[in-house]
């Protein structure tokens, strides 16, 4: 039972942080958004897509967190051994460390397009661009965890 106590801190961990990242990132976004729509309400439309950019990582932890229960009910529930909790629950990290980053990075990146588009409206797929530059370390996270809870048991 000690594994599985393991595997499950692990998955929560994974979508928890992710998630948290998410959460600072669009509140991040939209308070930088909400100060330009105060200004010019027609940008709402334009600024919400790059506020909720950085929500994919609570998308991606929850993905995580599935795969992580889907390994260890694979592996037998009850029957998880210590060790193998730890597996899981150091599979998980990759993707509760760059969510967390990656999703606060991307609200800043976010915020600062949103000054883009008040200035420069026709720009607004530039900022997108740089903000989609962080959201590729999310992935790799998530890729890294996919990766990992591969190789548990092999």
């Amino acid at each position: 039972m000690d594994g599985l106590m393991l595997g499950l801190a692990g998955a929560a961990l994974a979508a928890g942080l992710a998630g948290t990242g998410s959460a600072i990132g669009t509140g991040i976004g939209g308070q930088a958004g909400s100060g330009v729509v105060a200004e010019d309400p027609e940008k709402f439309g334009r600024l919400l897509l790059l506020q909720a950019l950085p929500g994919t990582q609570g998308i991606y932890g929850i993905v995580g967190l599935f795969l992580a229960i889907g390994k260890m009910t694979a592996m037998g529930l009850t029957e998880m051994t210590f060790a193998e909790g730890w597996q899981v629950l150091f599979a998980c990290v990759p993707l509760a460390i760059t969510g967390l980053t990656s999703g606060i990075a991307q609200g800043k990146v976010s915020g600062a397009a949103c000054g883009l588009v008040a200035k420069r409206p026709d720009e607004m797929g530039k900022g997108m661009i740089f903000a989609i530059v962080v959201e590729t370390y999310a992935v790799l996270g998530l890729l890294g965890t996919i990766l990992l809870l591969q190789k548990i048991g092999v």
